[in-house]
């Protein structure tokens, strides 16, 4: 495993065995967080010459782990949806579609920021998580509930019987983030692919379709980047 946000929350979630790092690195800030973090459960800091840590790994900043697996939590699946301990406030984000590893990271990355409890996606035509998905999830997907479903739409109805209002982000959408209030309660998102956006039958099964308001010439988001703006504009503003 590569890369300084990566590596600090490997090493948080004590799937670390060996920890490499160049010899004179820059005391940077992300630097720091790795040493405390190993600091903190007693690993040695191996040095390593830069050419070595290019052979190894690309994207490394300086720093490399070797992990023990699996390094990230045990996947969960359709079923889980019934029995996991939600909160009654609790967020579900779900992922129908996306396909690259690195907006898979950055979904999750926004969902854990934003207090997420699942991250779900499909097992088919669905990226997975892969050393590139954490490096991009700043080590996100190594907290955050994973659960990965056959059926979407079927997942969704099982959180909507387990008492979650389901929202999708529809670009088509009349309604706005601004125009259509979060409904106090447990709240599941979905968002789709940047290209189809969400499956017809992942769509009828929400219970609201929003969109984000574009203002610029720009004509959308990438998918992370609005799951992001959703999260904080829509779920985590002020709930009727």
């Amino acid at each position: 495993m590569a890369g300084r946000r990566a590596v600090t929350e490997a090493i948080r979630a004590g799937d670390v065995i060996d920890l490499f790092m160049v010899p004179n690195a820059k005391a940077t800030e992300g630097l720091r967080a790795v040493l405390e973090a190993a600091a903190a459960v007693g690993i040695p800091v191996q040095t390593l010459e830069r050419s070595e840590l290019d052979r190894r790994a690309t994207a490394h900043q300086g720093v490399l782990a070797r992990v023990c697996e699996p390094a990230v939590p045990k996947e969960l699946s359709e079923r889980d949806l019934d029995t996991f301990p939600f909160t009654q406030d609790a967020v579900v984000v779900i992922l129908d579609g996306i396909t690259d590893p690195q907006n898979l990271g950055a979904a999750a990355r926004s969902a854990e920021a934003a207090g997420a409890a699942m991250l779900v996606t499909r097992t088919r035509r669905a990226a997975e998580v892969t050393p590139v998905a954490v490096r991009a999830s700043a080590g996100a997907l190594l907290h955050l509930p994973h659960a990965r479903v056959a059926n979407i739409p079927r997942a969704i109805e099982r959180l909507q019987e387990n008492g979650f209002f389901v929202t999708g982000l529809d670009g088509d959408a009349e309604a706005t983030v601004f125009d259509e209030p979060c409904p106090p309660g447990r709240v599941a998102v979905v968002i789709g692919s940047e290209g189809e956006g969400m499956a017809r039958l992942t769509r009828e099964k929400c219970d609201v379709l929003i969109s984000l308001p574009m203002r610029g010439r720009v004509a959308s988001l990438n998918a992370s980047a609005s799951l992001a703006a959703t999260l904080y504009a829509y779920v985590l503003a002020p709930r009727a």
